[in-house]
């Protein structure tokens, strides 16, 4: 709810296509549901790093008449599931780790050493 009384709001936005959207959430959603939605347009802007092509579809979607619909635009900006790698994990025996130790394990070169 912060964005209601934000002093500098309007600097927050970087294109003026959120400070439309935010109005018009505002408008016809209220006070609470308009700054979640705005901060999560936000959030998707910068997080995919589409600040641009995303203010071009929220202008679309005001003009139309319609509210920037947010599931619709996520799943448009998402990541590609063929993009994303599949990593597997193969665990090792701990005892694995113990060979390891044994074979690099440093002989005290002192009597300072082997004490401590």
């Amino acid at each position: 709810m912060a964005l209601n009384n934000l002093v500098y709001r309007d600097q927050l936005f970087p294109r003026p296509a959120y400070a439309r959207a935010f109005e018009a959430l505002h408008h016809r959603l209220g006070d609470k549901r308009a700054c979640k939605l705005t901060v999560e347009l936000l959030a998707l802007a910068h997080d995919r790093g589409c600040e641009a092509e995303l203010a071009g579809l929220i202008d679309a979607e005001l003009d139309a008449g319609r509210l920037p619909d947010l599931a619709i635009l996520r799943e448009r900006f998402g990541p590609n599931p063929a993009s994303v790698p599949v990593i597997e994990v193969k665990f090792v025996p701990l005892s694995t780790y113990d060979e390891l130790a044994a074979v690099y394990a440093v002989k005290p070169t002192s009597n300072l050493e082997a004490g401590a």
